[in-house]
């Protein structure tokens, strides 16, 4: 069980500082690319390290 531990700790605090950074990102730009500003915040919460990704590299306004 501890070694269990050792892998997926790593792996969830990656998840989390990349959800906070996306967060913040969110909360700093006004607009966003594809969907509603709106739309991106339950998409970051709520899918793990997809949604943070996706609002990286689709929804986030260029030059932002």
């Amino acid at each position: 069980m501890d070694e269990m531990w050792l892998l997926f700790a790593p792996l969830a605090i990656l998840q989390l500082g990349l959800m906070v950074f996306a967060i913040v990102d969110w909360a700093r730009c006004p607009r966003t690319r594809y969907l509603d500003r709106w739309i991106w915040l339950p998409i970051i919460l709520f899918l793990g390290f997809l949604g943070p990704l996706a609002y990286f590299f689709l929804g986030r306004e260029e030059g932002a």
